[in-house]
């Protein structure tokens, strides 16, 4: 199941007002799990940043001034999302700005029911108590203590990690506290993982492999990655 963690930064609240997106940050998660894909992008928003949006993100005008223009990153944006579900913190606010922007271009609105809204299932969840993305990584354990502003993609990475943990946990798919008992009918022999008929290529580059040799040479011959 794919998923895209997803957030804005804008120079305001309203879009019909003249506001614009300034950033756009967003996290794939594969069955839950990151894959190190992600989509980041600042945006020129043709217009001045007000003082207290700036505040809040520290995106200036000297900044944003040669980035592109919506209309220039909009279809990559679509193709980035296609059809996944979307995990937003404040669904209605991002939806609102991003079916403004592309609905400028021409291009395809994103439906409602494709968000999923993290501020909804913690108001849900903790009723009564903070809901903000600082407070849930507060409740969480999650550490935020880069978040000095606002960021798109970090912002994206940390709301990652407070949705696995307001959906179970990191596992949220397998029952590893308890055991079933069996029932009439089951199969009850035990499963055991199988090696790979065709083991997966490694994923370090030839620059981390002699970054990790050199590592080990440094720490004598009776270092466990020399015994295997």
């Amino acid at each position: 199941m794919r998923e895209i963690v997803l957030d804005t930064e804008t120079t305001g609240f309203d879009p019909k007002t003249g506001d614009r997106i300034v950033e756009i940050g967003a996290v794939e998660l594969m069955g839950h799990v990151a894959t190190g894909n992600t989509y980041h992008q600042y945006i020129n928003p043709e217009r001045g940043m007000p003082a207290d949006a700036f505040e809040v993100h520290g995106l200036g005008d000297e900044f944003l001034r040669d980035k592109p223009k919506f209309a220039a990153v909009g279809q990559a944006f679509l193709d980035f999302v296609g059809d996944s579900k979307m995990i937003i913190h404040n669904a209605a606010f991002d939806m609102k700005f991003l079916n403004f922007e592309l609905g400028k271009m021409g291009l395809r609105q994103l439906p409602w029911e494709q968000a999923v809204d993290t501020l909804a299932i913690a108001r849900k969840k903790f009723p009564g108590s903070p809901s903000s993305l600082d407070a849930l990584c507060r409740r969480f354990g999650i550490d935020n203590s880069s978040r000095t502003l606002h960021g798109a993609l970090l912002d994206s990475e940390i709301l990652a990690e407070v949705y696995l943990e307001l959906i179970g946990g990191k596992q949220p798919d397998f029952g590893l506290s308890t055991r079933a008992e069996p029932k009439a009918g089951d199969d009850t022999s035990e499963w055991s993982a199988r090696p790979r008929a065709t083991p997966l290529p490694s994923r370090l580059s030839e620059k981390e492999n002699a970054a990790h040799a050199e590592f080990v040479s440094k720490l004598g011959g009776d270092v466990l990655w020399l015994k295997t």
